[in-house]
């Protein structure tokens, strides 16, 4: 999982990919250090040709600020440079992965 490092780096990616999903945390968030490894087998298992960054909010505050994120953990996803689906706190992997799937096999399959 890559990086997010700056807010102009954040916009870069959301540009240029055409598929990302953006796990928001933080290194004081327990929670978060469970799921996100799930999340990232699940996309690597299902969804490979999406990118995946993470952002620190403590770090990269500003990134956080500007895509209005205020818990963690945070997912969002983006297709085509668009916001398509937010989930914060509660994130099942389930549902994450019907939401991704149908947008995702337009794309890619």
């Amino acid at each position: 999982m890559k990086t997010i490092d700056s807010i102009n780096h954040f916009q870069q990616v959301i540009k240029e990919e055409t598929a990302v999903l953006v796990y928001f945390s933080h290194e004081q968030c327990n929670v978060c250090k469970v799921l996100k490894p799930k999340v990232q087998n699940l996309l690597e298992e299902k969804f490979p040709q999406m990118a995946m960054y993470y952002s620190d909010t403590v770090n990269q505050s500003e990134v956080a600020a500007q895509n209005r994120v205020f818990a963690v953990p945070t997912v969002l996803v983006f297709f085509d440079g668009r916001e398509t689906y937010r989930f914060s706190r509660n994130i099942g992997l389930g549902e994450l992965e019907q939401s991704i799937q149908r947008p995702y096999s337009m794309i890619f399959e």
